[in-house]
């Protein structure tokens, strides 16, 4: 008995040290991730096929560059115009799209969670379409009413229906299963696509064009209009998120469990689902359909800092508003003077990523 004693006391107090470590080691992530962000946002704005110089703008705010040479004019409209509203913006996608991967994973327990795989950017980009379709005929009372603010509440309110009825669809009796819900989201993204391409059907040849590169995904399109319209919708879900971490941390041991924790479980699940549906929506009615963000990100978090949610929730929007500014990046450098869809890029890095993923637990997937 005193051997069993000492060995559950040595393994208590391992465990202990571990959690230690990992906690230091997510503060120390996070830390670092803060100055990621900043150099990945100095990169975005001296970054651009136009050649203007954001150096000279950034020393003019201290006083150490002239600022009136025409050269220095135009530098500014640059900066101002293009690609400070678009930095802005990268920085908001990414972080809302990525803490929405993450706490849907939270919310399902389920490392395939996200919200474009799942559907509910499908459902967002339908409400999106509803409105650059329909927005001067059908619903022009709607759009007339909301003005700017009219695209991102319907692609909130399409993502927001479309994350009820897969969770009501995919739970029962209080557990989620896991294959019900990835098939549920198949349906329900088939459903979506399948009205889209009605929409799409009936389009103008110029809303085609536009619904084509919105499809694929940008920041092209990024100004201080846009950032005024999603920008708040995002930030509010992104600080709601803030204080979800506990209640993520105690969803991992079980709803029952979670419960006797003192979480209200059904209130968190209504806070955390509207979160995602807000951040999802209004991400996807200025940019468009970026994919894997919300997959890629949380999942190499976890892998280095561990499953703890008050340090993976900040660490993921640092890193998701990093990789979305980093692939911004290279889509803009890579076939210059001509732009790749954002989307591209980051499905280029998210598919691979998602089928070793797939490899590394498909025994956890076997019917």
């Amino acid at each position: 008995m005193m051997v069993a004693g000492t060995v559950l006391v040595s393994d208590t107090a391992a465990t202990r040290r571990e959690a230690g470590d990992r906690s230091q080691l997510g503060r120390i992530t996070v830390i670092v991730l803060a100055f990621a962000l900043i150099v990945a946002m100095l990169l975005s704005m001296t970054t651009g096929a136009s050649g203007a110089s954001a150096w000279a703008v950034i020393g003019s705010w201290f006083g150490i560059m002239p600022e009136d040479s025409a050269q220095f004019l135009r530098d500014q409209a640059v900066i101002y115009n293009i690609r400070l509203p678009r930095m802005l913006l990268g920085v908001l996608i990414g972080a809302g799209l990525a803490v929405s991967g993450l706490l849907m994973q939270g919310l399902f327990r389920n490392p395939l969670a996200d919200p474009g795989l799942v559907g509910v950017s499908s459902g967002s980009a339908l409400g999106a379409i509803f409105i650059i379709v329909l927005g001067t005929t059908v619903f022009a009372p709607f759009t007339q009413a909301l003005g700017i603010f009219a695209l991102p509440i319907a692609a909130f309110g399409g993502g927001l229906l479309t994350t009820a009825i897969l969770y009501r669809v995919a739970t029962s009796g209080g557990q989620t299963a896991i294959a019900t819900m990835l098939l549920a989201g198949i349906a329900i993204g088939a459903l979506a696509g399948a009205v889209s391409g009605v929409l799409v059907y009936v389009a103008t040849d110029a809303q085609l064009r536009d619904l084509t590169f919105w499809g694929l995904g940008s920041l092209a399109g990024a100004t201080w209009i846009k950032i005024a319209a999603a920008g708040p919708i995002i930030a509010i879900a992104l600080l709601v998120a803030a204080f979800l971490s506990k209640g993520l941390n105690a969803l991992t041991l079980g709803e029952a469990t979670a419960a006797h924790l003192g979480l209200q479980v059904q209130r968190f699940k209504i806070l955390t689902i509207v979160s995602v549906a807000a951040a999802t929506g209004a991400s996807v009615a200025v940019s468009g359909g970026i994919g894997f963000v919300g997959i890629v990100v949380p999942h190499l978090l976890r892998l280095v800092i561990g499953p703890d949610h008050r340090y993976l929730l900040p660490a993921t929007a640092l890193l998701g508003a990093s990789f979305l500014l980093m692939a911004d990046a290279i889509s803009r450098t890579i076939v210059s003077p001509a732009e790749l869809p954002i989307g591209i890029v980051t499905a280029a890095f998210g598919g691979p990523f998602f089928l070793w993923i797939l490899l590394r637990r498909r025994s956890a997937f076997a019917w």
